[in-house]
């Protein structure tokens, strides 16, 4: 039965990874210049009640002039060509600079890039800085370029069956500023899966799912509610499962609470540096019920948590006396059902911090105090 658990962890063991892992390694980070302004607010605005006036054409026309297309350029020689497109959004004006948020796979690789406003304006923009984790990347271009910036909601107060509207450049800017509707099919839902075509990596995101149609072209540009605020940004869709089966209507958004806390460190130091605790996990969830109590020796009213597979040497984990096999079910008082829930929590500590871990090691139950390191940068 080990044997059997082992490879069942083994196959989702990189997705799994807080700190150390090598799919993170050799990260690029870009810190062009230093900016003063004050940043967005640390918790975006909390979403607006809706009213009867509130429909999918106000809400778009709140958010569209805000709305830009994303041109990634490739040096070739002497010239540049374009290598791909994609979209984004003002959504700060400040110290004569506009600043664009958008996907970072949007502008990976790029030697140029240009943005392509509402009006029809195209401007050479800056990097400001990316993180590949989050796939966020944030710009700045002339703010005489945009003449108007988009507000965030909350999205900790989205529901399952929200009416949302996705806008962007579907198949590039010749296609701008179109617009999809559909509804919240799920407020958080964990994503393992990573695309190497495009330097994604969305390993144990936890993302916002709709089915607004995201075509090739949307990503980077923002999911609103009908208040036009904007609840998260267009990042990923499936086309095809696991198996090759056609997949309609299953499109992935990072929310937006998630995005402010990004964009506002790359403006403030242009990198995200992340704490970690140096283990590989996968969700209880995925172990079959028999090698629960065979090989994990857990109590059977353990619902939910996330089996440990590696503790790395020298880890955080590692020095608080972690082990193979532990099942972690809380952290700081917190209940932890699965990845994302480990991951958002852990997220909101600074390297240095100390976090309160609660598991188990067969029936006993247990806490330990772990002082993050700093071994995650992107």
């Amino acid at each position: 039965m080990q044997k059997n658990l082992t490879n069942l962890i083994l196959a989702g063991a990189l997705a799994g990874v807080i700190g150390g892992g090598a799919v993170l390694a050799g990260q690029e980070v870009y810190q062009n210049y230093q900016v003063t302004h004050s940043p967005v607010r640390a918790k975006s605005d909390k979403t607006v009640a809706l009213s009867s006036k509130d429909t999918e054409t106000t809400a778009y026309n709140k958010a569209a002039n805000a709305v830009v297309s994303v041109v990634n350029f490739k040096k070739s020689g002497s010239s540049y060509t374009e290598s791909s497109e994609g979209s984004g959004f003002a959504y700060r004006k400040a110290e004569g600079s506009a600043f664009i948020v958008t996907n970072n796979h949007v502008i990976d690789g790029a030697d140029k890039i240009q943005v392509i406003t509402n009006s029809n304006k195209t401007v050479t923009a800056e990097l400001v800085g990316k993180d590949s984790l989050t796939d966020l990347a944030v710009l700045k271009i002339q703010d005489s370029a945009v003449s108007a910036t988009a507000s965030f909601g909350d999205s900790d107060q989205i529901s399952v069956g929200q009416r949302v509207l996705a806008i962007g450049s579907p198949l590039g800017s010749q296609y701008a500023s179109s617009v999809t509707e559909g509804i919240i099919s799920a407020t958080k839902r964990l994503v393992q899966s990573d695309d190497d075509d495009s330097s994604q990596s969305y390993a144990g995101s936890t993302v916002i799912q709709t089915d607004a149609a995201i075509n090739p072209g949307n990503s980077g540009g923002p999911l609103i509610n009908l208040a036009g605020q904007v609840i998260g940004i267009n990042s990923m869709k499936l086309s095809t499962s696991s198996n090759g089966t056609a997949v309609e209507g299953i499109g992935f958004a990072i929310p937006s609470d998630q995005v402010v806390d990004i964009v506002n460190k790359l403006v403030k130091d242009g990198k995200v540096t992340r704490p970690a605790i140096g283990i590989q996990m996968i969700n209880l969830s995925q172990v079959p019920v028999d090698e629960q109590k065979e090989t994990l020796k857990i109590p059977t009213s353990v619902g939910g948590g996330v089996v440990l597979y590696k503790v790395n040497d020298g880890s955080p984990a590692q020095k608080a006396g972690l082990k193979k096999y532990d099942v972690i079910v809380g952290i700081d008082g917190k209940d932890v059902t699965n990845q994302a829930d480990l991951r958002e929590e852990l997220y909101k500590h600074k390297v240095g911090d100390k976090i309160t871990l609660t598991y188990y090691r067969g029936t006993a139950k247990k806490t330990v105090t772990v002082k993050l390191n700093q071994t995650l940068k992107s």
